[in-house]
């Protein structure tokens, strides 16, 4: 299960599945650029052979125990444990991010999985005695069936896990639909799935690419959908699938701010900055890409920036990769594909032709390992204005944007005209001012002296405006509403020592 597979398939029925179609991709290691792999692109009848394995499989483990799942959920924890180091290497070949990140993803990914062992408390439904005469009524969560998970390439793991722990818990099967980029991670955990006792059909991969997604958002045996991806995409899913009659929680892309006060620590917002804006090459929809600084600390803050920035070693991410020269893993590794790393080059190109001051410039960094893979380096520029192309559009790369501001009024106003709103922090000493922003902040995660305020399993993910379609966040306990159902009961029962009269009456019934 550790090595990397040539060719990546489908799971369906609890085994990999080739399916019929002739359509392949090819799958790269973004530190050497060579190709490692081909994955499947589904047709639209392997779309709907592994959507009608998670149906066969529905109702069965939708009527299985709470006591089951939860035993089954928490079988997969224990064996992702002891074997997460496996996951990490697949993750850094074909994502590219080094081995402590991709480590770093699994265990976030974990918090997920552990919220969904203790579930049960979550699936309680209320009771009311005697709410009319010889009326009770109580309430219970049902699961909704067959749910289809989209995910993006910068998290092949850890996103997939925000959604199908509860899921699974919750009682519904699933079909995940991972990134063509770096597909070796959802097999590698539908295996533990097997391993760790599910049974066959409620965990299935669908490989491919829009004729997979289009399968899922209009089969009518899919009931609901979690995407995360760019902004244009989620609208696309959102519509899409709402129109085909499901629930769906759509996650977007983002802009995130990160405003610095002149009280503020400066060698803890300069190290936050480098590490929130650079981490995972800048491929994660809560990577700081504006950082605001409030008069008169920008001068100061961007040398310290840049001189933090420039020790950053950039290079195969890979533990093998430590075992020569010096023997230090990377600070950051490849972007994912040639393709992403000339789009973001050309947003650094942008930036420089419109004004904006390059400090550090990424264009011109000396990777090690040689120049084969998709390499760019950390990128700061300063004097950025919010009319830039630079500053408007998400970059998804390591490219973090000095913005200056006369004051805490104007950088507010800043963020929240911002048309996205996943995340934002505030770097201050001042609890009155963080307050402050806490409440007039115009987005759905805030960190005060955090800089990637990703909130923990049993919160709930996810932002607002154009980073969030759909009205139902990510994992905790809006998570749970999302993939379950609420049935209300009213039940009656006569004591037959006291049996009504009866009788026919057509009026509205009233509670008395």
């Amino acid at each position: 299960m550790g090595g990397m597979t040539t060719t990546i398939t489908h799971w369906v029925d609890g085994s990999r599945f080739d399916g019929t179609s002739d359509r392949w991709a090819d799958v790269t290691n973004p530190a050497t650029g060579q190709v490692s792999g081909r994955v499947a692109l589904a047709s639209e009848a392997d779309a709907q052979a592994v959507i009608a394995s998670a149906s066969r499989a529905a109702q069965e483990w939708g009527q299985t125990s709470l006591a089951r799942r939860t035993q089954v959920v928490f079988a997969f924890r224990e064996l992702l444990n002891s074997r997460r180091d496996e996951l990490a290497r697949l993750i850094t070949a074909e994502h590219g991010k080094v081995h402590s990140d991709a480590l770093g993803e699994v265990a976030r990914g974990q918090e997920v999985v552990e919220f969904a062992c203790g579930i049960s408390h979550l699936l309680k439904g209320g009771h009311s005695d005697g709410a009319s005469t010889d009326i009770d009524v109580h309430s219970k969560r049902a699961p909704l069936g067959v749910v289809g998970i989209i995910s993006p390439f910068n998290f092949p793991a850890m996103v997939p896990m925000w959604f199908f722990p509860v899921a699974i818990a919750a009682g519904n099967t699933v079909v995940l639909k991972p990134s063509e980029k770096d597909p070796s991670a959802s097999l590698w955990l539908a295996e533990l799935w097997k391993e760790a006792g599910l049974p066959d059909g409620v965990f299935n991969v669908l490989q491919g690419d829009k004729v997979a997604v289009d399968a899922l958002l209009t089969s009518p045996e899919v009931q609901a959908i979690s995407f995360v991806g760019s902004t244009p995409i989620a609208e696309y899913v959102y519509e899409t699938a709402s129109r085909n009659g499901k629930r769906v929680q759509a996650l977007g892309g983002a802009k995130n701010h990160m405003v610095v006060l002149p009280d503020a620590d400066l060698d803890l917002a300069a190290d936050a900055a480098v590490n929130a804006g650079f981490g995972s090459a800048g491929e994660r929809c809560m990577a700081i890409s504006v950082l605001v600084a409030v008069e008169p600390v920008a001068d100061d803050l961007v040398a310290r920036i840049a001189e933090r920035t420039r020790t950053l070693l950039i290079g195969d991410g890979g533990t093998e990769a430590t075992q020569a020269g010096d023997g230090k893993e990377a600070d950051m590794g490849p972007l994912v594909t040639k393709a992403h790393r000339d789009k973001v080059s050309s947003f650094i190109d942008s930036g420089e032709q419109a004004g904006a001051k390059v400090v550090v410039d990424g264009r011109d960094v000396a990777a090690r390992g040689g120049d084969q893979g998709f390499y760019l380096g950390p990128t700061l520029f300063d004097h950025v204005t919010p009319d830039m192309e630079v500053y408007r559009e998400e970059i998804f790369g390591p490219v973090l944007s000095v913005v200056r501001v006369a004051s805490y009024a104007d950088a507010l106003e800043l963020v929240n005209a911002n048309d996205y709103g996943n995340g934002t922090a505030i770097f201050t000493n001042d609890g009155g001012a963080a307050r402050r922003f806490e409440n007039d902040v115009q987005v759905g995660m805030i960190g005060i002296n955090v800089p990637v305020p990703v909130p923990v399993a049993y919160y709930s993910f996810g932002g607002w405006k154009r980073s969030l379609f759909g009205d139902t966040h990510a994992h905790g306990t809006e998570g749970v509403h999302f993939f379950t159902r609420g049935k209300v009961v009213t039940t009656r029962w006569i004591d037959p020592a006291n049996r009504p009269a009866g009788g026919l009456e057509l009026g509205f019934p009233q509670n008395v």
